[in-house]
């Protein structure tokens, strides 16, 4: 595996590699990589010639201070999961390299979905997605940029922002389903700050978001939502929400008669977890 921390040396790398014919795969991280990550490099590994892992904290997303200063970094561990499993490449560039003197901050009209959810509760956090994602999209220039559906709003954002941007042409997006722990916890670098009760606790987002899945026609929506919410609440969480979405924009679901997915976000201690279902 090739390690470049130079945005300019991964690009003239990109560039032979693209002159060579050879595809070009991209994951984008945080860092504190879980098999939800890997999963995503695996794909990649699948589909192109090369594979670019890019490991970033980036500090536009955080709307908390403190959760960005939470964050957990494991570069060494990190470095031997990719290495393990024959990433290609990894960017690992500093603050500077991402947002050098020259970069200028963009507003991107991103419309009702940057409101709705988690852009309702964390406001300018996918501004700051964007912003990290733009970025790193002229860095790598991909054919195909691959994401997890655990962050299901991320992924219609990021597929928003290809679009504002003009690379409708230029990259893919693959969407790969949430990997999950045995008892069904998705997967997050979030779940190493829980504690041995919370991590148990945590299993309930998922849990309602199934029994949603399941008894999506044996009740009216907002009543499985209430339901689901109530429980959760009565387990001690701080529920954010807990909403039946059309898949397409999460505009809030009234009927089966198109694509649906259940959301929730709810926090257990200082840990604020979020997890979907698709439903039909």
């Amino acid at each position: 595996m090739i390690l470049f921390k130079y945005a300019n040396q991964l690009s003239s790398y990109i560039l032979q590699q693209k002159k060579d014919g050879k595809t070009i795969g991209f994951v984008p991280t945080m860092g504190a990589l879980h098999f939800g990550h890997l999963s995503l490099v695996r794909v990649s590994k699948s589909f192109d010639d090369i594979t670019v892992c890019s490991i970033f904290i980036n500090p536009t997303q955080f709307n908390n201070p403190e959760d960005l200063n939470n964050y957990p970094i494991s570069i060494e561990k990190d470095i031997e999961h990719l290495i393990s499993i024959g990433c290609d490449v990894l960017f690992l560039p500093s603050v500077d390299e991402i947002y050098t003197e020259q970069h200028i901050k963009k507003h991107y009209e991103l419309g009702v979905i940057e409101t709705r959810l988690e852009g309702h509760y964390r406001p300018g956090h996918f501004q700051g997605v964007c912003e990290v994602v733009d970025r790193l999209l002229s860095i790598v220039q991909p054919h195909n940029l691959y994401l997890g559906q655990k962050d299901f709003q991320q992924c219609i954002v990021i597929k928003k922002l290809i679009e504002l941007t003009g690379r409708n042409d230029e990259v893919k997006i693959t969407i790969v389903p949430t990997i999950r722990e045995e008892d069904g916890l998705a997967m997050s670098s979030r779940n190493l700050r829980l504690d041995k009760q919370q991590r148990e606790l945590a299993t309930s987002i998922f849990q309602e978001l199934n029994s949603i899945r399941r008894n999506l026609h044996t009740a009216s929506f907002d009543k499985l939502k209430a339901e689901a919410k109530e429980r959760l609440q009565q387990k001690g969480f701080v529920v954010d929400y807990v909403e039946i979405a059309k898949t397409k924009d999460l505009s809030p679901a009234v009927d089966t008669s198109e694509p649906l997915v259940a959301l929730a976000a709810a926090t257990t201690g200082k840990v604020r977890l979020i997890d979907n279902v698709l439903l039909n």
